[in-house]
C-alpha cells in the first residue's frame, strides 16, 4: 500500500500551522492513491499530547519520540529518526514544510536516503510511475514542473501553499525511542530564541500586510501595523530596501533573500514589485497592491490594485476595515 509520511513541526511543544498544512496535503494524496497517511513528531516530552490533534487533520498514524533533547531541534538525531522510519516503511512520498526548519532536515533526509528531493513545492500529485510537483522557479518568474521517479520522493511544501482541512484520520499512536542521543550529534541547539511572540508569524498569518521604500520613513510604518491591527489576523512585513535602511527588523522580511510566504491575502503598501520580493509572495492567494507609480511592476502580479498615495488610501482603507469588521459582530 503506498502510504504517506509526515513530518510533523512543532515549537515550543505546540504544533506549528505548517504541521497541520502538510498533514492536508499527505491526506489528500492517500485519499487518491488508496494509502494511509504517517506522522513523525519529535519532541521534549509531552509532545506526544499534539498527537490528537494530527488525528483530526487526517493523519492514521502518529509515530512519537519524546526526548529532553528535542526540546530544540536536534538535526542529526531528527534526520536519524525520520530516514529509519522511511526505511521501515512502505512510502511512496515524504512530506516535509519548507520552513527554516525543514529546509534543514529535508535535504538531511534525502541525502542520508539517496533519494530524490523537491523544495519549496506549492503543489504535488502522486501518480504510477512519478510523483509530480510544481515549483516557483527563476525568482517566481517561472513554474516548473518536476517529475520525481525515485520512492520514495521527498517533498517540501511551501508555508501557506495549502490550507488546513480537518479530516479525522485513524489516529492511532505509537510511541518510539530516538535512533540516537540528540545531545550526542556534532551540532547542539542550545537555545531558540523567538521573536515576538505577541505578534502573527509571517509563515503563519493567513492576512500579510507589507511596506516598502514608499513609505519613506520608519515612523510611517505605523500606517501598516494599523491596517494590520485592523484586520485582526495579520502579520507585518517589509521589502529588503526597508530592513535594510533599519526600518524593520530582517525577520520581517520577504523575498528571495527573505521569507517566502503564501498567505490568503497579501497587502502592498508602496511597494514597487522588484522581483526578489515578487519571488517572496506571488504565490499569495490574493494580492491587493496601493502604489502611486501606475507602472509599478507589482501592479503586473496584484489581482487588485489601487493607484494611489499610499499616506491617502490607506488610512481610509484602515478605517473600512474596522467598520466592516464591526458590522459584521
Amino acid at each position: 500500500m503506498p502510504n504517506v509520511l509526515v513530518f510533523a513541526e512543532a515549537r515550543g511543544g505546540e504544533l506549528r500551522k505548517v504541521a497541520l498544512e502538510a498533514v492536508t496535503a499527505a491526506r489528500r494524496v492517500a485519499d487518491q492513491v488508496g494509502g494511509d497517511v504517517h506522522v513523525v513528531l519529535v519532541g521534549a516530552p509531552g509532545i506526544a499530547g499534539r498527537a490528537s490533534a494530527l488525528a483530526e487533520y487526517g493523519a492514521d498514524l502518529v509515530v512519537v519520540s519524546e526526548h529532553p533533547g528535542f526540546a530544540n531541534y536536534a538535526p542529526e538525531a531528527t534526520t536519524a529518526f525520520v530516514a529509519e522510519r522511511v526505511k521501515g516503511g512502505d512510502y511512496r512520498a515524504v512530506i516535509f514544510s519548507a520552513s527554516q526548519q525543514g529546509k534543514d532536515l529535508a535535504p538531511r533526509t534525502a541525502a542520508r536516503l539517496q533519494q530524490a528531493i523537491a523544495t519549496d513545492v506549492t503543489s504535488f500529485e502522486v501518480g504510477a510511475d512519478a510523483v509530480t510537483v510544481t515549483h516557483p522557479g527563476y525568482t517566481g518568474k517561472v513554474v516548473q514542473t518536476l517529475r520525481l521517479v525515485g520512492t520514495p520522493a521527498i517533498v517540501s511544501l511551501r508555508p501557506g501553499a495549502v490550507s488546513p482541512v480537518a479530516k479525522a484520520g485513524a489516529g492511532r499512536t505509537e510511541s518510539v525511542p530516538p535512533s540516537m542521543d540528540p545531545a550526542a550529534g556534532r551540532v547542539v541547539v542550545t537555545e531558540t530564541i523567538l521573536g515576538d511572540t505577541k505578534t502573527l508569524d509571517l509563515g503563519e498569518a493567513p492576512v500579510i500586510i507589507s511596506g516598502g521604500r514608499g513609505l519613506k520613513a520608519a515612523e510611517h510604518f505605523k500606517l501598516v501595523e494599523d491596517l494590520a491591527a485592523a484586520f485582526g489576523n495579520a502579520a507585518v512585513g517589509a521589502t529588503r530596501a526597508v530592513t535594510d535602511e533599519g526600518w524593520r527588523p530582517h525577520s520581517d522580511q520577504i523575498g528571495q533573500t527573505g521569507r517566502l510566504v503564501s498567505p490568503d491575502l497579501y497587502v502592498a503598501l508602496g511597494i514597487s514589485g522588484a522581483i526578489q520580493h515578487l519571488a517572496g509572495m506571488r504565490t499569495s492567494k490574493c494580492i491587493v497592491a496601493i502604489n502611486k507609480d501606475k507602472e509599478a511592476p507589482i501592479f503586473k502580479v496584484a489581482d487588485y490594485g489601487i493607484v494611489g498615495d499610499v499616506f491617502d488610501v490607506v488610512p481610509a482603507l484602515t478605517a473600512a476595515v474596522q467598520q466592516a469588521r464591526q458590522s459584521s459582530n
